[in-house]
């Protein structure tokens, strides 16, 4: 076990007839810990990239996949309109952003009670893309992780959760990302709760 990383209680189990879409680009290991605290919950993943291994990830789950390619759009509020499309036909309360690398529209934002998404560092600090790595290059002696909602504007929705993590001496983008992924995995878990217990709303 990390020593960064405390020992902790496992999920509540979440209130009767909660279900929730994943939206991904990447490996999916945020997926991964929602699939394994909620594995009856998350009923539909969905993304831009086929080869996305957290695709993988949701089919050995038994997991239903919607992939859909942009190319075949010409505008971000047409793919955004199909994807909003494929996710709602499961019948979703929630969505969740894991690692999803697209900006969301109105199209998409819209027609769901709720999304929210987890971001690497201490929002407002760091919005956008390679967050990690702007914050070594700016030298910050802290940075940490943020679920909030989504809104048009990039990482500017309203706060969910967050917690500071230390930069190390010596770090690399590697090593202080491994130690962001844990907190992002357990925040992120805890969000989808708190939303599905009335915690928090958007």
């Amino acid at each position: 076990m990390s020593p960064e990383r405390a020992p902790e209680a496992p999920p509540k189990a979440l209130p009767e007839g909660s279900r929730f879409a994943v939206l991904v680009s990447g490996s999916g290991t945020n997926l991964q810990a929602l699939l394994d605290a909620y594995p009856r919950e998350v009923v539909v993943v969905a993304g831009d990239r086929e080869e996305a291994f957290a695709f993988e990830r949701a089919r050995r789950a038994g997991v239903p996949v919607e992939y859909v390619d942009p190319g075949e759009f010409e505008t971000r509020k047409e793919f955004d309109g199909e994807l909003a499309e494929r996710v709602a036909r499961h019948d979703v309360g929630l969505v969740v952003g894991a690692g999803y690398m697209r900006v969301l529209t109105p199209a998409f934002l819209e027609r769901f009670p709720a999304v929210i998404n987890v971001h690497p560092s201490l929002l407002p600090e760091f919005r956008g893309l390679n967050a990690v790595r702007r914050a070594l290059e700016a030298g910050v002696k802290e940075t940490g992780v943020t679920v909030h909602f989504m809104v048009e504007e990039v990482d500017a929705g309203p706060m969910i959760s967050q917690e500071a993590v230390p930069v190390l001496p010596g770090e690399t983008e590697e090593t202080l990302l491994e130690r962001l992924h844990l907190v992002e995995h357990r925040l992120l878990v805890g969000a989808v709760s708190d939303y599905f217990r009335g915690k928090v709303k958007p």
